[in-house]
């Protein structure tokens, strides 16, 4: 039952993101420069704002993990992580393949999880224990014979610095490289546990860009881990991996080559 309470809340946390972000999609808005030059804009802030009025009044000991406004300690050993937008880039640009991201850790390791484009109306919820499902549906990640048929996907290859960007150039010539996908940000995982990509390489991640991812692609069939296999909790330094066929992970390490 706990499960279930848990899995409403994050839904009532989306509906409210969402209601807050649509009047904002495609309606000109500026955006401002954060500290590590990232954009920002009103709909990201006005949204984490009003999933966090949620939390406060129907979790209140429960920690909040959030991209715009920092870290609520917790006294329950549970916290919630949010991203009221992850792709602002694409947000700003029109382009619907953004989404907001809920995750719930318990003792730092992800629990929940639930990916929401709201404008598409296109929703993924995954959680321990369960199958994860596509707006009520349960969806399944799809078998990969072989790594040189794998389509690979990342955010974009200027988010790498040149030593990690060396090791993904490695993983990407091990794969179809001719179908390789760029832009998408959370979208892609989406797109992994849906069965329609293989594989998301990605590094230089924040806790709050792929926690609510886990849940989701596990619970969809496929692993999460950093670049060297291992599982990805709050400690972990931001190079992700999600796999839709876990039989290819061992191929993928290799191809990476990587000492993280």
């Amino acid at each position: 039952m706990k499960l279930e309470n848990d899995i409403a809340l994050a839904m009532r946390l989306a509906d409210a993101a969402g209601e807050v972000i649509r009047p904002h999609f495609r309606s000109g808005l500026v955006s401002e420069r954060k500290g590590d030059a990232t954009p920002v804009t009103i709909a990201d802030r006005e949204a984490e704002e009003a999933m966090r009025r949620i939390l406060t009044a129907e979790a209140p000991r429960d920690g909040v993990i959030g991209e715009e406004f920092g870290t609520q300690d917790s006294s329950s050993g549970r916290s919630w992580v949010l991203d009221p937008i992850d792709g602002t880039v694409s947000f700003l640009a029109g382009r619907p393949i953004f989404g907001t991201l809920i995750a719930l850790l318990v003792d730092g390791f992800p629990v929940l999880g639930v990916i929401d484009q709201p404008i598409l109306g296109e929703r993924w919820i995954g959680a321990s224990g369960v199958a994860t499902t596509f707006n009520g549906a349960p969806v399944r990640t799809r078998p990969c014979r072989q790594l040189s048929d794998a389509t690979l996907a990342t955010t974009g290859p200027h988010y790498f610095d040149d030593h990690d960007g060396g090791h993904f150039m490695a993983l990407a010539a091990r794969t179809d490289h001719k179908r390789m996908m760029m832009g998408g940000d959370c979208y892609n995982y989406g797109l992994v546990a849906s069965g329609h990509l293989d594989l998301v390489c990605e590094a230089g991640l924040q806790l709050y860009d792929w926690a609510a991812l886990v849940p989701i692609m596990e619970g969809a069939g496929g692993t999460m881990c950093d670049w060297v296999g291992d599982p990805l909790h709050a400690g972990s330094d931001g190079h992700v991996l999600a796999l839709g066929d876990s039989a290819r992970l061992e191929d993928v390490i290799e191809a990476l080559a990587c000492d993280h």
